[in-house]
């Protein structure tokens, strides 16, 4: 099939119209969990949390000693997980792997040595995305206290 320019335009410009448009889907819920994580620390200074790369904030309140769990290390922590509104939603002390849970944990639990606590905010892209899972609103901001018992 012989393309003539016009049509390679036409085509290129809605690709990239496509890729714009999904872009900025993904990036509104990126600005709303953004605007969501800042009210909550605003209106709670007592959390110092620091912006990790990958957008989650995070406080170490105690790094605890020694090296860190790798994404295929079992885990044992102490957990509880809330929304912004406080409400908790799980928590208690259990054992699994790294690669078998939330991106938010695969990438917040490697942060802390054994012995170690903090807080983690976890932006709804590195949680549950859109999906509503048990009492947890599709797009939640999730907030985890973890302490790792052992790996």
């Amino acid at each position: 099939m012989n393309w003539n320019w016009k049509q390679v335009n036409t085509l290129l410009i809605m690709a990239l119209a496509i890729t714009l448009i999904t872009g900025c889907r993904k990036d509104s819920q990126t600005d709303k969990d953004s605007a969501v994580i800042q009210a909550y620390l605003d209106s709670h200074p007592e959390i110092n949390a620091k912006r990790h790369s990958s957008g989650i904030y995070y406080q170490i309140l105690e790094p605890g000693s020694g090296g860190s769990p790798t994404l295929t290390s079992t885990v044992t922590v102490t957990y509880k997980g809330y929304l912004t509104n406080g409400e908790v939603f799980d928590g208690g002390t259990t054992s699994f792997r790294l690669l078998d849970v939330i991106k938010g944990w695969q990438i917040s639990v490697p942060l802390l040595k054994k012995g170690g606590n903090g807080i983690f905010i976890i932006p709804s892209e590195l949680g549950y995305g859109g999906n509503k899972v048990g009492n947890i609103p599709a797009n939640s901001v999730l907030i985890f206290e973890i302490s790792l018992l052992d790996f």
